[in-house]
């Protein structure tokens, strides 16, 4: 992407090139319209677009030929649209190991599954987000909201300079991480841009998986998702309000989180504590989505108070899901409810050791105490392993709420 006439720099760059001073491949992964290719590419001396149909053909007719025409490292670009390349690139690998030559990035994730995948133990697979605040505002060195916890403790956190309203969270959410939009696009072509994309992702992006689908029926699941984002929802609750069965809703579900649009948080669990809910917190990838899904606007959203939490929950789970490849305490992300909700944490961000991060999003410009009190249980029944808990909310300032629990910007995630 391009931002008055130069790149701006995204999180993974630095742990693409770091990738590839020890590693033969690395494979890119993440939603369409990202940003892939074009991080990617600043990391290549040859780029192939498999996407584009005359560059595909010599791939399709011979990729192992075709591959070693080019300078490396070599970028080839949705590779599932021929996915035989990544047989030629196991074939290269294991002929000449040497770090640094192929990078492959993609927009699906179906066939990583598979046991047949001929990238294990080859290509080494990074995550790549849409558009974080951190690198919309220019802010991609030093530590992340992770690490930054883990070395310095609370007192590492510190309060933004101008911290959004709430009216403001709600806007830069709806904007979503696409860099397209979230950077260039007016208000009113921002929509457009996001509707367009959902229609290409029921219609054209399902076909590139090889599936054949009743995109009314698409939109009305991937609607059902929107409302439900950040919810803790039964498969029976999400697959009756589509008025659609269970087999159908599966596929649906599977084919959305092929194509990186549809994540979920799992349920954390320890024997610490009991009556842990196992069920997943379904997500959105980008929040702009909800507002093309749903067809909202910031004043619809603030008329709308369960949707209002859902948008905020949404928005920060993408801030943080952009900084898990890049952290150094390799966290891992959960949630965490007993049965009848009688305790739940938002987002429980488990690290090395069994410690745990606790984090809460209030759509709440000053909360009290109270606000944290899932997070003080959870303190107390896990003792030294609760490393942190910071209550996320739409106000100015940081202040405690507890042993080891702040009040704290949801600007501080990226201050």
């Amino acid at each position: 992407m391009v931002v008055h006439g130069s790149y701006l720099p995204r999180l993974v760059d630095g742990r693409i090139a770091e990738m590839l001073s020890e590693l033969p491949a690395v494979l890119l992964v993440g939603p369409r319209a990202t940003g892939k290719t074009t991080t990617a590419a600043r990391h290549a001396r040859t780029v192939v677009r498999l996407d584009e149909p005359g560059e595909a053909v010599a791939f399709r007719a011979d990729p192992d030929a075709a591959l070693r025409q080019f300078p490396e490292p070599v970028l080839l670009d949705e590779w599932q649209v021929v996915p035989d390349v990544l047989g030629a690139i196991k074939r290269a690998v294991d002929v000449d190991p040497s770090p640094g030559r192929f990078l492959v990035a993609g927009s699906v994730r179906a066939d990583l599954q598979a046991q047949s995948w001929p990238g294990t133990g080859r290509l080494v697979r990074l995550a790549m987000a849409g558009l974080a605040m951190r690198e919309i505002t220019g802010r991609i060195d030093g530590p992340t909201f992770f690490d930054r916890v883990v070395d310095g403790g609370l007192d590492s956190l510190r309060p933004p300079d101008d911290p959004p309203d709430l009216v403001g969270y709600i806007e830069l959410a709806l904007r979503s991480g696409f860099p397209e939009p979230a950077l260039r696009l007016s208000p009113a072509r921002r929509e457009d841009w996001l509707d367009s994309y959902l229609d290409q992702l029921l219609t054209r992006d399902v076909e590139l998986l090889g599936e054949s689908r009743d995109p009314d029926r698409l939109r009305r699941f991937f609607e059902v998702l929107a409302l439900n984002s950040a919810g803790i929802v039964t498969n029976k609750t999400v697959f009756e309000a589509a008025r659609i069965n269970a087999k159908t809703a599966d596929a649906y579900e599977g084919l959305f989180r092929n194509l990186l649009v549809v994540d979920s948080l799992p349920s954390w669990w320890t024997n610490r504590l009991k009556r842990l809910v196992q069920v997943p917190k379904r997500y959105l990838t980008d929040p702009g989505l909800i507002g093309a899904a749903l067809r909202v606007d910031v004043p619809a959203v603030l008329r709308d108070g369960d949707l209002l939490g859902r948008i905020l929950d949404t928005f920060v789970v993408a801030q943080l899901r952009a900084e898990v490849p890049v952290s150094s305490s390799r966290p891992r992300l959960h949630h965490l409810r007993q049965e009848a909700g009688r305790h739940e944490v938002d987002i429980l961000v488990e690290l090395g050791g069994g410690r745990v991060i606790g984090l809460e999003v209030k759509a709440d410009a000053a909360p009290g105490r109270d606000a944290g009190r899932h997070l003080a249980w959870l303190c107390d029944e896990l003792d030294d392993r609760f490393l942190a808990g910071v209550v996320l909310h739409t106000g100015r300032r940081i202040y405690p709420l507890g042993a080891n629990i702040v009040a704290a910007p949801i600007a501080t995630l990226w201050s």
